[in-house]
């Protein structure tokens, strides 16, 4: 018979597993934006930049993290010579997380 202690745990499990499932999505999502946007700033065509921004979602999630993200951004942006500061990206990023989040909750 399950105690009200049981069903508590449960309940907090099943919050943390969807906190964490949402969190996620919108990690993911700020990625796709952030390669999409930086595609844009290359002037890559369509399949171009959707090819793009799917390496930086890889890059993301097998290299862990923001570092990895924003460097190779760095790097793409100095080979074609375009010059954009530390603090642009990181703030671009920070956007991009915030309407990651909004898209992310809007779809259910």
């Amino acid at each position: 018979m399950s105690t009200a202690f049981d069903e508590r745990r449960r309940a907090l499990e099943e919050k943390w597993a969807h906190d964490e499932e949402l969190r996620f999505k919108v990690h993911v999502r700020r990625a796709k934006l952030m390669g999409l946007w930086a595609a844009a700033e290359m002037a890559l065509k369509q399949a171009e930049a959707d090819a793009y921004a799917k390496a930086l979602v890889a890059l993301d999630m097998s290299q862990g993290g923001d570092e990895e993200v924003l460097h190779k951004i760095q790097s793409d942006f100095a080979a074609k010579s375009i010059v954009r500061t530390d603090h642009l990206l990181r703030s671009k990023m920070e956007e991009l997380l915030e309407l990651a989040k909004e898209q992310v909750m809007t779809e259910g």
